[in-house]
């Protein structure tokens, strides 16, 4: 029975997939963390240490330029975990990993993951169904900010965010909107203005609210249905 509730217990996809007798060996390694917006949970540059398991809320990794300009290059939510260069062979990344919506969710120590992902298939297989989706998200954001328009893109954002924490709301200031898709507060304003317009959003007071749930998939553009597909498909949403 309490390995049964063990496994239950996770919201987190990956760890929620895990056998019991691989969740029984990483649980006392398992630490919960409180994360509250904008905390960082990895530095660019700064050395990976801790692997972590979202429950709840938003972690972006977002790329910064020399100029200071910004843009996000792919979220984790409780769908993966935050470390991923931990268990490839690098120490250190570049890009800054954050919470842009406050959660909770686990920590462990990288080296003990990293020691469990060498000697378990199991294990291995799980993360890395996990490490392929990223992937495929970063290279279909990629495109997306170069050949789509704002409007698009935001509609796909607050879905990607729906999908992760199914409340249909966002607490998420135009500032970080703006951070997130590389783009001006201004030009913000008027792409989430359009939505609105359509009925598709509510949009006040820090705070996103999906009004149209369809409206909205058919206003973004086609990479939101491209990413949550191969998300569905590797049992991650």
């Amino acid at each position: 029975m309490a390995t049964t509730f063990a496994r239950r217990s996770y919201r987190n996809r990956v760890l929620a997939s895990l056998p019991a007798d691989l969740i029984e060996q990483l649980a006392p390694h398992l630490t919960p963390v409180d994360l509250p917006v904008n905390r960082a949970l990895n530095d660019a540059g700064g050395r990976v240490d801790t692997v972590y398991f979202l429950e709840d809320g938003i972690c972006s990794m977002v790329v910064t330029m020399a100029s200071g300009a910004t843009v996000e290059a792919g979220r984790i939510g409780r769908d993966g975990f935050v470390g991923i260069a931990a268990l490839l062979g690098a120490t250190h990344t570049p890009n800054r990993c954050f919470m842009t919506i406050g959660g909770h969710g686990y920590r462990i120590k990288a080296k003990i993951l990293q020691e469990h992902f060498e000697s378990s298939s199991q294990l291995r297989l799980c993360l890395l169904r996990s490490v392929h989706s990223l992937l495929v998200q970063t290279a279909q954001t990629a495109a997306c900010n170069r050949v789509h328009e704002l409007p698009e893109r935001l509609a796909r954002w607050i879905l990607m965010c729906d999908d992760r924490l199914g409340a249909g709301h966002a607490p998420v200031t135009q500032d970080m909107l703006a951070m997130m898709l590389g783009t001006r507060r201004s030009s913000i304003s008027v792409a989430a203005g359009v939505l609105k317009k359509a009925g598709y959003i509510e949009y006040k007071r820090g705070r996103v609210t999906i009004q149209d749930h369809a409206g909205l998939v058919k206003a973004a553009c086609e990479c939101y249905r491209v990413v949550k597909d191969e998300y569905l498909r590797l049992g991650l949403l």
